[in-house]
């Protein structure tokens, strides 16, 4: 596995592969059942990726975060497991196969026949779900694969029947005859939040309904006026004063003819529209309320194929955006039609279609939420479920709290088959965790299964202990359960998060995870969401072939607070790669000083040592904290500067010296443990970002142990820490900083040798370290009076001063300075004039006019500058 030196360049290509076999071959990522007690576990589920497709930059996010947070805990001593696996994700996956069907064989779902259909989904599945898999680990992700799972696996549909049936049996699950959403592209109901509200522009129609008695009519207004021949009430507020005298009367029912009540009800809001509402049970869930409030009947005018129906009337047949329209026409016509106010509303549609939803009263299968809410609330407000962000407490306590009863039927073929089967003889129902072979009422064999199938998040729900072995009371639930953490997008916390909770305090009496970490979106460069429609997709598998996935892992997480979105551009995976590509070239750098061995440790003598290893000390806890508290972004941007800035830029530069030979013997060799160990720490506190590259490095350099992945958490062993030395050398870096910009200001050439004096006390080490950095030929103390015609650099008490004849033509440099004077003058003056002129501050836009003060105060701040250069040199 070791090899003897570092490549010239750093190839991700012919690195990731074979260290990956490498973890795999020594099963690093497998966590065993500790029986003794004495390894803390910690376990972690994956939000298992829908066999639809393969997988986007957004579960690349998802599955980075997660490995992170894995690696961290492991190098961190815990036993850890990451429990892999896929969803059949039921609509999403029968719709991707329909389409299939149909573009490939010109045929249906239908045509095929329930089984056949089942074999092909199948058949995708393999196909689709082996991808991801292999996608998963071209990331780096270091899931338990012995513990692959699948929402439809043998166990998992084992747990699904056990719970399925428990609750039912518990009157937790019922069927009843209820309004749900209806997709008519999908043809299956969908629960609330399967459905999304889109705000599009729309109108109210006000129409006229005629009071039955002749005194006149009352006035409503609706957005969907083909709905109105459902109506079977209308509906005032029970304090509105204006309608008070109208409750119990009744209106003709325009178009129909049928005579509806005018009812009192507190749905109604008296300050919105008319302070009337046409009341349709059958097509609108706060409708239905109210209906069954007041036993009003129910009348289906719209089919599940979006067609109306025979209650339709005349409009039978028609489609009901159609139907629409000759409503509007026939209500215009008999003067019913009072005026059309444009809006914009809230439109409901599918969440994997866009399709408009029609809500419509069915037969389905329901769970009863709120005896399963009350703990999940408790547990969130009593801190055993904490929130990272916290922000995000409130919005699932919001869901939680209000909560309906969830529709758990699909009017689907693939997913979990509804475990109830009806008795063809006699009508019992039967619900049974195997397959009845008679009906236990009459003996009969001829029993009919319920044809629907369940919700994709009924599973889904289970997964955090179905994978575990539930029903079973494996050893893996009784060390592993409850989860550590669920790392998840903040958009799935109710359709997945929540009903974890509810599932795993019900079966399991435990909170099925202590922590929820709650990433944001990947978005585009441009900040929108990234889809198909708009072409801006990132295929996460192109971006490693390009650049390596340590690059792409470390850009999804870089400086991102959590919870928050993330803009998406190649100039930022191109940053990170050079981030790579300084690490590697550092590293090379180390290991041309270091032995085949681990250096003998020494006693930091020397400044920058000192000054290294107290930072080192500081990084590593501060890193530790951020991760703990599961701020990778934050963690991420720490390592980048840290690295970046200090060690490569800053600690090498200092080190040069002592390794060189040129501070003797014993400063070398306290350097190169030094060294040593500073390289060895940040490999390890880089890892769990960018596992390869630091496996690929750490192999390389002398080391103890089998992996990295698998080595010692840089935390407690870091105990040295000196505060003069770490202000000693910030000093010293900031009058370092300060002379090369001057340098460059006045354009010295790299390579020419300075002068510096000073006044101030200057360690003898900090001199050494001042000539080389700074390319300084002499660093004396000042003797006498100040040298005339100096540029001066001032830090916390030392003030250098640099003669300017050791480095410029004066001359040369004064009328080159007064030339810029008069330029940076110039422009002043026009942008003063531009700001002056009255037409142009109103009629241009604000950011233009902001701009241009902007270039006004910078061409200021330079003309003065340069002032002040010109006065050091006359």
């Amino acid at each position: 596995m070791c090899k003897k030196n570092l490549g010239t360049v750093y190839d991700p290509s012919q690195v990731e592969d074979r260290l990956y076999d490498f973890w795999l071959e020594k099963n690093y990522f497998h966590g065993e059942v500790d029986k003794t007690g004495q390894k803390e576990p910690f376990s972690v589920v994956i939000p298992p990726p829908n066999v639809t497709a393969n997988l986007h930059i957004g579960h690349a996010l998802d599955n980075a975060l997660q490995d992170i947070i894995v690696r961290f805990n492991r190098m961190n001593g815990k036993n850890t497991t990451w429990i892999p696996g896929t969803d059949h994700a039921g609509i999403a996956t029968q719709i991707k196969v329909e389409q299939m069907l149909r573009e490939t064989e010109n045929i249906t779902r239908h045509d095929l026949g329930r089984e056949e259909f089942l074999i092909r989904v199948w058949a995708w599945k393999e196909k689709y779900g082996s991808t991801i898999i292999n996608q998963l680990k071209k990331l780096g992700s270091s899931c338990d694969w012995e513990r692959e799972r699948f929402t439809m696996d043998e166990g998992c549909s084992r747990a699904v029947r056990e719970v399925f049936v428990r609750l039912y049996e518990k009157g937790l699950i019922y069927q009843g005859d209820y309004i749900i959403n209806w997709c008519p592209s999908c043809n299956t109901a969908l629960s609330d939040v399967e459905v999304e509200h889109v705000d599009k522009d729309g109108s109210f129609w006000h129409l006229r309904y005629p009071l039955v008695d002749g005194s006149g009519y009352i006035e409503i207004a609706t957005t969907r006026p083909e709905t109105m021949l459902g109506d079977t009430a209308v509906a005032v507020h029970p304090d509105d004063e204006r309608y008070a005298d109208l409750v119990g009367k009744e209106v003709i029912l325009p178009l129909v003819g049928r005579q509806i009540p005018i009812i009192a009800d507190e749905y109604v809001d008296p300050e919105f529209g008319t302070g009337v509402v046409k009341i349709t049970p059958g097509h609108d869930p706060n409708d239905f309320e109210v209906g069954r409030r007041h036993d009003l009947p129910i009348e289906t005018v719209i089919g599940f194929d979006a067609i109306m129906t025979e209650a339709a009337g005349k409009y039978k047949g028609l489609d009901r955006y159609e139907a629409r329209k000759q409503v509007l026409a026939d209500l215009e016509a008999g003067g019913y039609l009072v005026k059309v106010v444009d809006t914009n509303h809230a439109v409901s549609t599918c969440y994997r279609c866009d399709t408009v939803i029609e809500p419509l009263v069915s037969k389905q299968w329901f769970v009863k939420m709120e005896p399963l809410a009350k703990p999940a609330i408790k547990a969130v407000k009593e801190g055993k479920i904490k929130f990272y962000p916290e922000r995000f407490a409130k919005l699932y306590l919001n869901w939680v709290e209000n909560v309906r009863d969830w529709c758990i039927s699909r009017q689907l073929w693939w997913g979990h088959r509804i475990p109830v089967w009806y008795c063809d003889d006699c009508d019992e129902v039967i619900v049974a965790k195997e397959d009845p072979t008679k009906c236990p009422k009459c003996g009969s064999e001829n029993l009919t299964q319920d044809p629907d199938v369940l919700d994709t998040w009924f599973s889904s729900a289970l997964w955090p202990f179905s994978t575990m072995g539930f029903p079973e009371k494996t050893e893996e639930l009784k060390y592993f359960y409850p989860t550590s953490v669920l790392v998840t997008g903040f958009d799935i916390i109710y359709f997945w998060v929540a009903r974890m909770v509810f599932m795993g305090i019900e079966f399991m009496g435990e909170i099925p995870f202590r922590d929820v970490y709650i990433h944001g979106l990947v978005r585009d460069h441009l900040g929108r969401k990234m889809s198909k429609s708009l072409g801006n997709g990132i295929d996460p598998l192109e971006v490693i072939s390009e650049y390596g996935a340590d690059a792409l892992r470390f850009t999804l997480v870089n400086g991102v607070a959590p919870g928050n979105d993330m803009r998406f551009h190649l100039d930022k995976v191109e940053a990170s790669r050079n981030f790579m590509n300084k690490i590697w070239n550092a590293s090379r750098f180390a290991l041309m000083h270091l032995e085949d061995t681990i250096p003998e440790k020494k006693e930091p003598k020397l400044l920058a040592n000192r000054w290294f290893l107290t930072r080192l000390k500081k990084v590593s806890e501060n890193l530790t904290r951020d991760l703990e508290n599961y701020d990778t972004g934050e963690g991420a941007r720490l390592l980048y500067d840290f690295v970046w800035g200090e060690f490569c830029d800053w600690f090498i530069e200092l080190s040069k010296p002592a390794l060189y030979g040129n501070m003797g013997q014993e400063a070398k060799e306290e350097t190169c443990y030094v060294l040593w160990l500073s390289l060895d720490t940040i490999l390890k506190m880089l890892h769990p970002y960018v596992p390869f590259i630091t496996e690929e490095i750490w192999q390389t350099m002398p080391h103890s142990g089998d992996s990295i992945m698998v080595s010692n958490w840089p935390g407690e062993s870091l105990t040295f820490s000196d505060e003069k030395a770490e202000r000693g050398i910030n000093e010293l870096v900031e009058l370092i900083t300060k002379i090369r910009n001057i340098r460059a200001e006045l354009g010295v050439a790299p390579g020419k040798e300075i002068r510096i004096l000073y006044e101030g006390n200057l360690l003898e080490e900090q001199i050494s370290y001042l000539k080389a950095l700074a390319k300084a030929q002499e660093v004396l103390p000042i003797e006498g009076t100040k040298p005339e015609k100096a540029v001066t650099a001032v830090v916390s008490g030392v003030t250098a001063y640099l003669p300017l004849q050791d480095m410029i033509d004066l001359d040369k440099e004064s009328a080159r300075i007064k030339k810029e004077i008069e330029n940076m003058e110039n422009e002043i003056k026009r942008a003063q004039s531009k700001l002056n002129n009255q037409g142009f501050v109103a009629k241009a836009p604000k950011e233009v006019v902001e701009k241009e003060q902007e270039k006004l105060k910078d061409y200021e701040i330079k003309r003065e500058k340069l002032v002040v250069r010109l006065k050091e040199l006359i």
